[in-house]
């Protein structure tokens, strides 16, 4: 069954606003893969426990192959979100699994299998290691789908393939069969995809019915926290208010009496990613981003200058 609402919509409720993609997408696809990687692997590895040594955490080295895939200018719609995953085999041997989210479906300036194929080049060179690669595709455009790395010359053949996996081709009762948890992160995504013209009631009702779909899957507290962070700011409410209702009923659903409002949740994702630790050097552009996305949100401008170590007088001339 597909996630549907029945819910009357007042008059008030009548436009449908196309909800834009924001900036913080980057950080939940990141933040997401990190806080529940077993899920992760298993869903897109039907074989993971048989192959993965999950006594071992895994180990997440993306951060220093940053400076060679930084954000593109005068892009705002294409999003790369890179993962590089150091995970243990139980022979022993280690494996590194480069994993690419392509978070929206507008072409970038390069070309996606030439960046699939120089992402593994410089995992390659640096540690010498076997690599398997996976893109995610999570944007609306059909017409997107990435093809295998080919190069020619004079006799001599380069070709690349690597694992793709499109959000937009799945379908909802699948995912809903599936009892892996991350299915409901992909739920929540193709949500985004296909229900980008829904009320705020609507859109409430839908986060509502993905976590009922997770209190099926009985996650532990920490795994349930992630995945719901995930549903919760994936797809935003065009009126801020309607979050502080949405925590309010979620609350009295689930009895957890210290919900986690979007400032707190942003300030601890802005954390792990460096930012609010002043890591952000050379990401002036990604920061004013981030700052006016803030600002519509309605973000106290002291916050916004302590998230993104910008000045108040560069926040308010946004």
């Amino acid at each position: 069954m597909e996630l549907t609402t029945s819910i009357v919509k007042p008059k008030q409720q009548k436009r449908k606003a196309r909800r834009k993609p924001r900036r913080r997408d980057d950080l939940l696809w990141k933040a997401i893969v990190e806080d529940v990687s077993e899920d992760f692997l298993r869903f897109f590895f039907p074989e993971a426990d048989a192959l993965f040594d999950f006594s071992r955490k895994c180990e997440y080295l993306d951060k220093e192959f940053d400076p060679f895939f930084p954000y593109e200018e005068n892009t705002a719609a294409v999003r790369y979100v890179d993962k590089l995953i150091k995970v243990y085999l139980k022979n022993g041997t280690e494996k590194w699994i480069a994993i690419h989210v392509e978070v929206q479906n507008q072409r970038g300036k390069e070309d996606f299998s030439s960046r699939m194929i120089r992402y593994w080049y410089l995992m390659k060179e640096k540690y010498n290691v076997s690599i398997t690669a996976l893109a995610i595709i999570t944007g609306s455009n059909n017409k997107f789908k990435p093809t295998p790395y080919v190069e020619k010359c004079l006799g001599t053949k380069l070709t690349y393939e690597y694992n793709v996996y499109s959000i937009l081709d799945q379908r909802e009762a699948a995912l809903q069969a599936n009892p892996n948890p991350f299915a409901v992160v992909i739920l929540a995504a193709l949500s985004a995809i296909r229900k980008k013209k829904v009320t705020d009631l609507e859109l409430k009702a839908i986060k509502h019915e993905l976590n009922r779909e997770l209190t099926k899957r009985k996650p532990d507290a920490v795994k349930h926290k992630g995945i719901m962070n995930f549903i919760k700011y994936y797809m935003n409410f065009e009126n801020p208010k309607m979050m502080i209702t949405f925590d309010r009923e979620l609350q009295a659903l689930t009895g957890r009496t210290t919900p986690m409002g979007t400032e707190e949740y942003l300030l601890d994702k802005f954390k792990k990613e460096g930012i609010a630790e002043g890591e952000a050097k050379g990401r002036h552009d990604e920061a004013l981003e981030i700052a006016r996305e803030m600002k519509k949100d309605k973000f106290p401008v002291e916050t916004i200058a302590k998230l993104t170590k910008l000045t108040i007088q560069e926040i308010e001339a946004l």
